[in-house]
């Protein structure tokens, strides 16, 4: 900020007010040089005051082909811009989209300036172009859900019946059950399959984003506020995915049950109600009851929803799917990563199916990707290719620690000093993969020299090139 002609009780006054309000303010000279410009407007552009005060504003911002900065038209062209979209980057080439009215300053006719009022929708605008993008993201059938027990055979027979009709659909399951499997392989079983399904995690918003993104805006109706159709227009035809429903606050929950009730949806800011023909399937990661009993769910909506309510089992319900599970996702990152790994060991599936798997599927999915990145030459998955975090969960030590020792299995014992070798080779390369074969930054994380650690990867080295020399001999 810079005024020669304020006093500096003025000044303080002026710098607070001018820093306090949520809007960003941007003023320019009669040069483009930068002379007025708030805290909200740098957090909006993820800019330092330094690197814009007395800068040239476009020596700092850059702008797409054939576009222009609102600020420069108003200064040099004299012309008033209200409610303008503008889409930018900042130095260090992040996109900026924002809402501008911008106005010319004039004194005895000659323009001294422009000055800008900007409200940020970067973040809004991102959104809007993901859920555009997710309308032919439905890769997912029934073919898809891997699993042959009855558990999971009763979910996928109850969800092929219910693509026969419209009705509402309320998907039930623990977090990483695979809900949205679920609901787009109904999507692409019914009638409405040629439409748009778009997927909404409402858990990812503030209430003041969501609204507008779920309802649509009507221009004028704030500040900035443009014409826009909300996901319930744009999945006309569909279906409309809500998922973790649960984290509305009531008034929106309200909103949406009105919406579903009557099959019509009103903008923020206009009077005009639109109808709609949308499919809503909504998904919980807990108990309804518990969810209306604790104010996170109206009973009204629950009950609008749950006209078709399906209960996606816990991975630790369903055991039996277990073995099927690894081999999908082993063959899967074989092919990602031009592997050829085969199974997991015996011990390792033993473990696997006494562990309670809180992250469900999704964790499990995570556990085998992590130890095809450990594996270097091996074409089966044992407990050292896990990964360490992995290994340092309390009940799966337990369970590879109180294994008893078979004849099966007493080939795996190995001398003391050499099981640790292996432990510390793994360890220390997997420090390496994660910076990146930076030795610096590998012994700084490890708390060790360089010089230390260069001898350690040395030593496991040959001690790895001596055990090959004697299987070979």
């Amino acid at each position: 900020m810079r005024n020669e002609h304020l006093t500096p009780v003025q000044l303080k006054f002026f710098d607070k007010i001018l820093n306090e309000i949520d809007i960003g303010i941007h003023a320019v000279n009669h040069e483009g040089k930068t002379m007025i410009y708030n805290r909200k407007m740098a957090e909006i552009e993820g800019m330092k005051f330094e690197d814009v005060l007395d800068k040239d504003l476009l020596d700092v911002f850059s702008f797409h082909k054939n576009e222009y900065s609102t600020l420069i038209k108003a200064l040099t062209k004299g012309e008033t811009i209200i409610n303008a979209k503008q889409t930018y980057f900042n130095n260090r080439g992040q996109e900026i989209t924002t809402i501008n009215n911008t106005f010319p300053i004039v004194e005895e006719e000659d323009r001294i300036g422009a000055i800008e009022i900007a409200r940020d929708v970067t973040k809004l605008e991102k959104l809007i172009r993901e859920n555009m993008n997710k309308q032919s993201d439905t890769r997912y059938t029934f073919d898809s859900i891997i699993g042959s027990s009855n558990e999971i055979k009763d979910v996928i027979e109850a969800s092929k019946r219910a693509t026969r009709t419209n009705s509402s659909i309320l998907i039930i399951g623990d977090t990483g059950t695979g809900k949205e499997l679920f609901a787009q392989s109904i999507h692409n079983g019914s009638i409405r399959s040629a439409k748009p399904f778009i997927s909404q995690n409402c858990a990812a918003l503030p209430d003041s984003l969501i609204e507008g993104l779920l309802f649509g805006t009507k221009k004028g109706a704030f500040t900035g506020a443009i014409e826009r159709p909300g996901l319930f227009e744009q999945a006309e035809g569909g279906t409309l995915l809500l998922d973790e429903i649960n984290s509305l606050n009531p008034a929106l929950q309200a909103k949406l049950l009105r919406s579903i009730q009557e099959k019509t949806v009103r903008r923020i800011g206009d009077t005009k109600d639109r109808k709609i023909d949308v499919r809503i399937i909504a998904t919980i990661n807990e108990d309804p009851i518990d969810a209306i009993s604790e104010g996170r769910l109206r009973k009204d909506l629950y009950y609008r929803l749950s006209v078709v309510s399906l209960f996606i089992p816990p991975l630790r319900e369903r055991k039996k799917d277990i073995s099927d599970l690894i081999q999908f996702f082993i063959e899967k990152y074989n092919q990602l990563f031009g592997m050829m790994v085969k199974a997991v060991d015996e011990k390792v599936l033993n473990s696997f199916k006494q562990y309670e798997w809180p992250g469900n599927v999704r964790e499990l999915e995570h556990v085998i990707e992590g130890a095809m990145n450990l594996i270097e030459y091996e074409n089966t998955i044992s407990y050292s290719h896990l990964p360490i975090h992995f290994r340092n969960k309390h009940q799966f030590k337990a369970d590879n620690q109180n294994q008893p020792v078979t004849n099966e299995n007493s080939s795996d014992i190995k001398p003391l000093n050499q099981y640790m070798e292996e432990i510390e080779s793994n360890y220390l390369q997997k420090v390496l993969t994660y910076h990146h074969n930076n030795i610096t930054k590998a012994a700084k994380s490890l708390g060790m020299s360089r010089q230390n650690l260069q001898y350690r990867l040395k030593k496991t080295r040959q001690s790895t090139n001596l055990e090959r020399a004697k299987t070979e001999d």
